[in-house]
C-alpha cells in the first residue's frame, strides 16, 4: 500500500477513486507526564515523552488509515493529512486527539 501526502503519484496511473478515509486516536494524559512536561516549561526544552506519544499516534493512525483504505478495495491513498488536537475534559484533563484523512484510490 502506498501512503502519500501528494495528490498524484508520479509514475502512476489512478485507475478509480474509492473514497475518503479517516482515522483518528486518542490518548488520554498522564499525570507523570504533564508533571514532566511542566518541568520542562519551566526550565525550558523539548517534551520528549508527549513527542513519543504523538509519534506513536501518528504511526496507529496511519495504520488505520491504511486498514479502512484496504477495505474499500484501495491500494494507495493519496492527499493524506495528519492533525493534532486536543479535547479539553472540564477540570479532569486533556485529551490529546491525532486525525488522518486521504482518498483511498486504486493504482
Amino acid at each position: 500500500m502506498i501512503l502519500a501526502t501528494t495528490d498524484t503519484l508520479q509514475g502512476q496511473n489512478i485507475k478509480q477513486y474509492l473514497g475518503i478515509v479517516t482515522s483518528e486516536v486518542i490518548y488520554g494524559s498522564n499525570m507523570l507526564r504533564d508533571f514532566l512536561a511542566g518541568l520542562r516549561d519551566f526550565w525550558g526544552g523539548r517534551t520528549g515523552s508527549y513527542e513519543r506519544v504523538f509519534e506513536k499516534g501518528q504511526q496507529s493512525a496511519l495504520e488505520e488509515l491504511q486498514d479502512r483504505a484496504q477495505k474499500l478495495g484501495a491500494n494507495a491513498v493519496i492527499g493524506i493529512q495528519l492533525k493534532t488536537d486536543t479535547i479539553n475534559l472540564d477540570d479532569s484533563g486533556v485529551l490529546m486527539l491525532i486525525t488522518a484523512s486521504g482518498t483511498a484510490v486504486r493504482i
